[in-house]
């Protein structure tokens, strides 16, 4: 009797460890440890652009450099991503160099400027979110939210996944499921909350984009305390089309938050990623998740998941940067670096200021 109540309680044990990684509660132990951070000043310039927004990073482990890419919508340069330096130790980051800048060219050229504005509409700036390199093919593909405005003239430019070579040049663009289309009507993406995530597979075959918010058919923002699903959707790379969507449990914006949001991921296997989620709170609030596709359900031909029968990508607490970081800024962009001196899988983790001198632009160091 007393081996059949000890078999009863690992069982239980089981289904509620399960539950919790299910439902986003925090792992037995932490997956990620902080080890420190550092910051580029206000006012830093490279090439004669400011560097600032920054949005999305990924590494370049064969040149042992940093892609970082600016959300600038071109008011303070080009479209462009940097080249970063960053020297890591098992105590934190020892420093930065930001050594170049490159803007993003599109079909015209070189200039980055250029969105791809639906029929009789002004040429409109891109918003650039994500980014993720390509070791195998050397090559960058990079994400922009698109644009959409409510007023009497709507502006509208579907969001983006394109293909850039390393120093920027235009070569070639994702096809995107219909659901990723601007609408005059409220449906597809809201404005700002589109194509804001970018990860590469290891084995370099797939690559996933996460919308940041729910889109207009899949129900409210997380702006209470209710949870809400978004959307990732998987491309196959070589064909530069989609191939499924998946459901992603975002937590709640909670007390003193507008929103939260899908801020980046990073795949650590074609399966698993790293998810950053951040809220609007004062101090925001940012958290890392471990999540699995699973048996996650494919919504691609879903037009609405709001009361659908599915399942959802799971996910588990990697951990809660606002309880470890101080302080803890617009924290955007995940990646991960090369292994650190004792072993261990670095993660690195970059803020947007908004080109405000009242934020940080800060880099973050954490051990996996």
């Amino acid at each position: 009797m007393g081996r059949w109540r000890g078999l009863q309680a690992l069982a239980l044990a089981l289904i509620l460890c399960v539950s919790g990684c299910a439902s986003g509660r925090p792992a037995a132990e932490p997956l990620l440890t902080f080890l420190g951070q550092s910051q580029v000043a206000f006012g830093t310039t490279v090439d004669g652009t400011a560097v600032g927004g920054l949005s999305g990073i990924t590494y370049d482990a064969g040149r042992q450099v940093y892609y970082v890419i600016s959300d600038d919508r071109s008011k303070h340069g080009p479209a462009r991503f940097y080249t970063v330096q960053i020297s890591l130790s098992d105590n934190g980051i020892d420093h930065i160099n930001c050594t170049s800048a490159h803007p993003f060219g599109d079909r015209s050229g070189p200039s980055g400027l250029g969105a791809a504005p639906v029929p009789n509409q002004a040429h409109i700036p891109p918003d650039p979110e994500g980014i993720a390199f390509d070791a195998g093919r050397q090559r960058l593909y990079w994400s922009a939210e698109g644009e959409r405005r409510t007023d009497r003239e709507p502006v509208l430019a579907d969001p983006w996944v394109r293909i850039a070579a390393l120093d920027g040049g235009y070569l070639g663009q994702f096809a995107l499921p219909p659901n990723l289309a601007m609408s005059e009507q409220r449906t597809g993406p809201r404005r700002n909350m589109a194509l804001e995530g970018l990860t590469l597979a290891p084995d370099g075959r797939s690559l996933f984009a996460a919308m940041e918010e729910p889109g207009y058919n899949d129900g409210p923002l997380t702006n209470g305390d209710h949870r809400v699903l978004t959307r990732i959707t998987k491309f196959d790379v070589a064909d530069a089309a989609p191939v499924a969507q998946y459901a992603y449990p975002m937590e709640p914006a909670g007390h003193g938050a507008d929103r939260n949001g899908v801020a980046d991921l990073v795949a650590l296997s074609d399966n698993t990623f790293l998810v950053l989620e951040r809220s609007t709170a004062t101090p925001p609030v940012a958290r890392i998740y471990r999540a699995e596709i699973g048996s996650a359900t494919d919504v691609s031909n879903m037009e609405s998941m709001q009361g659908a029968t599915l399942t959802s990508m799971s996910k588990v607490l990697a951990i809660d940067l606002s309880a470890t970081l101080k302080p803890v800024d617009n924290l955007e962009g995940i990646t991960l670096g090369p292994k650190l001196p004792d072993g261990r899988q670095s993660v690195v983790l970059v803020s947007d200021n908004n080109f405000s001198p009242f934020q940080i632009t800060q880099f973050v160091l954490l051990a996996m």
